[in-house]
């Protein structure tokens, strides 16, 4: 969504691709002058059929079907929609350009999780891919991809990004599900919060920030791997900490439970972005590590007086 306000914003002609009619319906509810498709990245005549009837000159995908906790639950379809499906959207793209003789841009949306354990602190677009994870290996694999369309002569660009956070995330997602469970005990409403691994270290960024890097990439005469991300790294107890600390609540330990049938089998401990090749397309990070906590908690709290 965040996405389609900026594309609307510059005045561009917006096609959305939802996996479900009642997500059409949302963006349609939202975003009135945007154009609402349902298709799903597993059905290749159904990404073909709509790549030709749109014939996008720019393409980002975003889509995915799980998180990396769920990709544990269903490792064959993370393999699928996250790692076989953008190459329908690349062969469809490449098939379009040859017969229009018009060039399709695509951005494929990349993820951290595809260096998993490496020991390289921060990672860089050349870092040694090490995934841990379904969701990493999928995202690895349509990375591959990407490059290998690259050299055959198509404008494709990755963007690995790193945590992007915001009031919009599902609250599976565990920035999100602390900024909630937070502004709840602040509310009286629930007294605490069971959390997995609060140990390892994330780059935090906001999602509007990241937005605005993919436009960035994009549009950019030359196409490549690029990381989206702040540069710096905080603990999931840092993340804790400072949302109660936002919310007014004190001796947060106590609020704290540990859970470790939450831990992941796998999870890389620290991943952190270099973004100096982005920064050379004059991207910089609007929201610091604190002002996002705040952002999000805050979300919340006024969520709750209504």
């Amino acid at each position: 969504m965040y996405l389609v306000d900026r594309l609307l914003e510059a005045g561009d002609e917006v096609h959305g691709m939802c996996h479900s009619e009642h997500g059409a319906t949302l963006l349609r509810a939202r975003h009135p002058r945007a154009v609402a498709h349902v298709a799903d990245l597993g059905d290749s005549p159904a990404i073909r059929a709509l790549v030709d009837e749109v014939e996008p000159t720019r393409l980002f995908n975003l889509a995915g079907n799980t998180s990396v906790a769920r990709s544990w639950e269903f490792p064959a379809e993370a393999a699928d929609i996250l790692g076989v499906g953008p190459i329908r959207l690349l062969e469809a793209s490449w098939k379009l350009s040859q017969r229009t003789n018009r060039p399709v841009r695509m951005l494929q949306a990349s993820s951290a999780e595809i260096f998993g354990d490496t020991t390289e602190a921060p990672q860089t677009e050349e870092t040694v891919r090490l995934p841990v994870t379904p969701y990493g290996a999928a995202k690895e694999f349509a990375h591959e991809m990407a490059g290998v369309y690259r050299k055959r002569g198509m404008y494709v660009s990755t963007a690995i990004l790193y945590n992007h956070e915001s009031p919009r995330r599902p609250e599976t997602f565990v920035a999100r599900k602390i900024a909630v469970a937070v502004a709840r005990i602040a509310a009286g409403l629930q007294e605490t919060i069971t959390l997995g691994n609060i140990e390892v270290h994330r780059d935090w960024g906001y999602a509007p920030d990241y937005v605005d890097a993919m436009i960035r990439i994009i549009s950019h005469p030359m196409s490549g791997d690029f990381i989206v991300a702040t540069g710096v790294s905080h603990t999931v107890r840092e993340f804790v900490a400072e949302a109660f600390d936002v919310a007014g609540v004190s001796h947060w330990e106590d609020r704290v439970i540990i859970d470790p049938a939450l831990y992941r089998p796998a999870d890389p401990q620290t991943l952190v972005g270099d973004p100096s090749r982005l920064r050379s397309l004059g991207w910089e990070p609007s929201v610091s590590f604190r002002q996002l906590v705040r952002i999000m908690v805050t979300s919340e709290l006024d969520r709750l007086r209504g």
